[in-house]
């Protein structure tokens, strides 16, 4: 078998990769909905892997993987990986945790990600309110992610939250950095024991909280929330799309506290977590397969991870459906440091319209059940093709 063609479109906000051979079996990966500018960056290697045999995964990633960074660049890597194992899938019959070495869970636990509702402010009451919606959604999650202090508008709309100046969010993201004021550490705290009470023991609460923090603030609010039993406390010092790791900082307040601190989605590749995991620098790791690399690599840092005492909840808000598929296959194989992933949702929502192969529902009591449809067993139906652009008309020909 030979790869005849490697093509890139976006379908609603989602960078979609299509693996074409000269056996008619083609493959299919995603990047995230955040990232519609991708395609060129695709296309870049067209010519580096036409011409392999796709179901030689390794040999072709080889020629390829040392080409793509921290993200956002990793994307194009790790979506052409994702469709490399779904064409060996599908060749093979078999669903690609089978080529990952098989499941060791027939179920993969997920916590909310995609699944938000709006907050009507940024004060106790308001998050309160909030997380009794999450905890009442149909999914039946059993661990809910919400962001506070540097993540998302809280800095800004707080006021007297920090000692910095408060920088406009560019692109999306927030630039912002600094010590925080005593009012500020405390209104945090406010929240999220408000937060705490309406979960109570039943559903498991982490917190995205930045990037942003200064090692002491990180330290008092880890250490001031150790009561709680807060699942994690994600991207303290760094994350999104920060190009570098920081393990020394890291290991300072992992040490500090017993409350887990977590970080890695814009980490890309297994290289780039060493350090962060034999320094034990953090408790829990994040990568996402749809930046570090792909599926294969994913599973190679959990078990590194797992060798080291550290825990794995991978990151994955954007990652669409096909990225629901990646998370599944991968998590089912994990070995069991592996706590739960990120769960995506469709962007816009009629991608739920267009492809074939997914749960109904999806998410059944906070968990999806691991398929056993061959390659990662998500299709296309004959919808999708309206959805292309224009200059993609022939995506699927």
């Amino acid at each position: 078998m030979k790869i005849t063609d490697l093509k890139c479109t976006v379908i609603g906000q989602n960078p979609v990769v299509r693996i074409m051979t000269d056996q008619g079996i083609d493959g299919y990966g995603e990047a995230e909905a955040t990232k519609s500018y991708l395609r060129p960056y695709v296309l870049f290697y067209r010519d580096y892997i036409l011409g392999e045999d796709p179901t030689n995964v390794e040999s072709v990633m080889l020629k390829i993987r040392r080409l793509g960074g921290f993200k956002p660049w990793g994307s194009a890597i790790s979506a052409i990986e994702m469709a490399l194992w779904d064409i060996t899938g599908k060749a093979s019959g078999l669903p690609v945790y089978k080529l990952l070495g098989g499941k060791i869970r027939d179920k993969v636990r997920v916590y909310n990600g995609g699944v938000r509702f709006e907050l009507k402010g940024f004060f106790p009451r308001d998050y309160a309110e909030n997380m009794a919606k999450i905890k009442g959604a149909k999914e039946g999650f059993t661990i809910v992610k919400q962001a506070i202090g540097y993540h998302g508008p809280m800095a800004r709309q707080v006021p007297n939250f920090t000692y910095s100046e408060i920088r406009p969010r560019v692109g999306g993201f927030n630039p912002s950095r600094g010590p925080l004021t005593e009012s500020g550490l405390n209104h945090v705290i406010a929240c999220v024991e408000a937060m705490k009470k309406v979960l109570g023991d039943e559903v498991g609460l982490a917190l995205d909280c930045g990037p942003g923090w200064t090692i002491p603030d990180a330290i008092r609010l880890a250490k001031a929330l150790e009561p709680l039993n807060i699942m994690w406390l994600e991207d303290l010092l760094t994350g999104d799309y920060v190009p570098y790791v920081s393990p020394g900082m890291y290991r300072e307040v992992t040490t500090s506290t017993s409350t887990p601190i977590h970080t890695g989605e814009q980490i890309y590749l297994r290289q780039n977590f060493q350090e962060l995991i034999e320094k034990r620098a953090v408790r829990i790791i994040g990568p996402d397969p749809c930046d570090v690399g792909g599926i294969a690599e994913m599973k190679w840092i959990a078990e590194y991870a797992d060798l080291h005492g550290i825990l794995i909840a991978p990151h994955g808000i954007f990652d669409g459906l096909i990225g629901i598929a990646a998370h599944i296959h991968a998590g089912a194989t994990m070995p069991d440091n592996y706590i739960a992933f990120e769960y995506p949702v469709a962007s816009p929502e009629w991608w739920y319209d267009i492809v074939d192969g997914l749960p109904d529902p999806i998410v059944t009591n906070g968990f999806i059940e691991v398929w056993d449809k061959p390659g990662l067993g998500v299709v296309f139906n004959k919808e999708a093709k309206k959805y292309l652009p224009e200059e993609d008309a022939d995506f699927f020909d």
